[in-house]
C-alpha cells in the first residue's frame, strides 16, 4: 500500500518502522528536517518537509494517489485538518487520526464523513493507560493483552524455579489444571530467542512463557501454574501528564493513589480534578519525598512523566527504596531493553503498546487485532478466515495439514463469535455471557469460515505470509 505517515515523533516512527518491513511505500511528513532525515538514514522511506495540515504538502506526499494517511502529530487540530483535506481534496480512501482530547473522542458525529471524516482515531494513552491496568490486575504478569473483544487473554510471565512446569515437559501441564479447563503455551522466549514449544520441550527457569486461555479462566490457570503475587492495594504515580492524569482516573476508585508532580500549577490541576488521589508536590527522584511517603509499602511504582531518564531514576530509586514492583515507561528501545529485569520490572514503549491498535487496520487481509510483543520483536494477530475449501488455503483444514511458516503457531480460535456463550454465572445466579465459544489449538482442530484465528509470530517477517494464508483467492480483502 501507499501510505503517508503525518508527524515523525515516536508514534510515526514506530509506525513508519513497522510498516517499511512489510514492503509497503511510506511517505513520512514532519517540520523538523533533522529528524526526518535520521529516519531516511535508517528505513527505507520517503521524507517530506513541511506543516502536514496543508494540502499543497500533502500533494507533495503523493496524496493524489495515496491508499492511507495516518495523521499522528502532536496536535490534535492538525490530525483532524489532515484528514478533512485527504477525504474531500484528495479522496484518499482510509484516514486514520492520533487524537487526545476528550472533546473529539467523545461526540463521534465530529469524526463522520460530513465533517473531519477519521475512520479511526487513535489515542495512545488511553491505550497504555488500559495497558497498565491490565498489568495491575495480573501482577506477576511482564504483558497482559486480549482478543476477540476481551474474549481471550495472552500473558507472559516469567518462569521460576520451583515452579509446576520447570524442569517438565509442556504435555504434563494439563495434569494440574482443574477439569474442564484448558490452556495453551503459545511461545517461548529463551535468554531472548525465540523457541517453538511442543509437548515435549522443557521449561527453564528464566524462560519468557506466553500462556494464553479464555478469558474468564485464565486467572485460575496462572494460579495453578505460577508462585501468585499479592494483590495490588496501593499505587504511587510518579508524573501528573496526561497518561499519569488517566491512569488516576481510572484507579482511584479501587486503589488507594497518590501522584507525584513537579509542576506547581499542573498538581493544583489535578488536585481539583482527582476525587480520591492524593497530589503531591515535588520531584519523584527525591529519596526524602519517597520514603516520607512510605514507598516502602508500595505495592506498586508507576514512572509515567515524559522523560526516559527521570523515569528509570525514580523507579530505581523506588525500587531500592522497598517498593515491590516497578513499571517505567520508556521511550528509547535501548533504554528499555538494558533496564527491564533489573530494578525496573516492566520497561513499557508507548509507541510500541499503541501501534498495535493502529496496525489492526492497516494490515491485509480481515485483521481484527494486533498486538506487538517484546517491543516489536514479534507479533500476535487475530485474523478472521473466510472462503470455503475450494478458495481458501486453510478453512476446511486441520492445523497441522497447513503450511505455516517457521515461528508462526496457532495459539487459539474463537468460533460463533457473534453467537452468545455462557461461560459462568454471578452470586445472584446471573448467567455471565461472552463473544463466541474459545477453541484451544491442537494438531488436528479444523479452522472454519469466520472463525477468529490467533496467530503468534515469532518475528515480524512472519506477518506478511501469514496474511497470506488467510487470503482469498488472488486478493486480500
Amino acid at each position: 500500500m501507499k501510505v503517508i505517515i503525518l508527524g515523525a515523533g515516536q508514534v510515526g516512527a514506530s509506525v513508519a518502522e513497522g510498516l517499511v518491513s512489510e514492503e509497503n511505500d511510506i511517505t513520512i511528513v514532519d517540520q523538523d528536517a533533522a529528524r526526518l532525515a535520521q529516519l531516511q538514514d535508517r528505513l527505507d522511506l520517503r521524507t517530506v518537509v513541511g506543516n502536514a495540515a496543508t494540502p499543497s504538502v500533502l500533494r507533495n506526499a503523493g496524496a493524489d494517489d495515496a491508499d492511507m494517511v495516518i495523521a499522528v502529530t502532536q496536535s490534535d487540530q492538525s490530525n483532524l485538518v489532515a484528514c478533512k483535506i485527504a477525504h474531500s481534496v484528495f479522496n484518499i480512501p482510509t484516514r486514520i487520526a492520533r487524537l487526545r482530547s476528550h472533546d473529539f473522542l467523545s461526540d463521534e458525529s465530529l469524526l463522520s464523513t460530513d465533517n473531519f471524516a477519521v475512520d479511526f482515531a487513535l489515542c495512545p494513552e488511553q491505550v497504555i493507560t488500559d495497558y497498565i491496568g491490565r498489568l495491575i490486575e495480573f501482577p506477576e504478569a511482564l504483558q497482559v493483552l486480549q482478543f476477540a473483544k476481551g474474549r481471550v487473554s495472552l500473558v507472559a510471565v516469567r518462569a521460576y524455579e520451583g515452579g509446576l512446569l520447570v524442569g517438565r515437559p509442556i504435555r504434563e501441564m494439563r495434569e494440574h489444571l482443574p477439569w474442564g479447563m484448558e490452556a495453551r503455551i503459545a511461545a517461548i522466549f529463551r535468554r531472548d530467542q525465540p523457541l517453538a514449544p511442543n509437548g515435549d520441550t522443557v521449561i527453564e527457569d528464566g524462560d519468557e512463557v506466553f500462556l494464553l486461555a479464555a478469558a474468564e479462566t485464565i486467572r485460575p490457570v496462572l494460579r495453578q501454574l505460577r508462585r501468585m503475587m499479592n494483590p495490588v492495594q496501593r499505587i504511587m504515580i510518579a508524573g501528573g501528564g496526561n497518561i499519569g492524569i488517566r491512569l488516576a482516573r481510572a484507579l482511584e476508585k479501587r486503589y488507594e493513589v497518590k501522584v507525584i508532580e513537579g509542576r506547581r500549577e499542573r498538581a493544583e490541576f489535578l488536585a481539583n480534578e482527582l476525587d480520591d488521589t492524593l497530589v503531591l508536590l515535588g520531584d519523584a527522584t527525591d529519596e526524602e519525598l519517597l520514603e516520607q511517603e512510605n514507598i516502602r509499602e508500595m505495592d506498586l511504582f508507576l514512572a509515567v512523566t515524559n522523560d526516559d531518564e527521570d523515569n528509570i531514576m525514580a523507579g530505581s530509586l523506588a525500587k531500592r527504596l522497598g517498593c515491590k514492583r516497578v513499571v517505567a515507561l520508556v521511550n528509547r528501545r535501548a533504554y528499555a531493553e538494558m533496564i527491564e529485569g533489573g530494578p525496573i520490572d516492566i520497561g513499557i514503549s508507548p509507541a510500541q503498546v499503541s501501534i498495535g491498535t493502529l496496525l489492526a487496520h492497516v494490515r491485509h487481509g480481515d485483521v481484527a487485532e494486533v498486538h506487538s510483543l517484546r517491543r516489536g520483536a514479534a507479533e500476535a494477530l487475530e485474523i478472521v478466515a473466510h472462503g470455503d475449501p475450494a478458495n481458501s488455503k486453510i478453512v476446511g483444514k486441520r492445523i497441522d495439514q497447513i503450511e505455516w511458516p517457521a515461528g508462526a503457531t496457532v495459539a487459539a480460535l474463537v468460533r460463533n463469535f457473534d453467537k452468545a456463550v455462557i461461560v459462568g454465572q454471578t452470586d445472584d445466579w446471573t448467567a455471565i455471557t461472552r463473544h463466541g465459544e474459545v477453541v484451544i489449538a491442537h494438531h488436528d482442530t479444523v479452522i472454519e469460515a469466520g472463525d477468529h484465528v490467533i496467530v503468534f509470530c515469532t518475528s515480524k517477517k512472519l506477518v506478511k505470509k501469514v496474511e497470506k494464508l488467510f487470503a482469498v483467492g488472488f486478493h486480500f480483502f
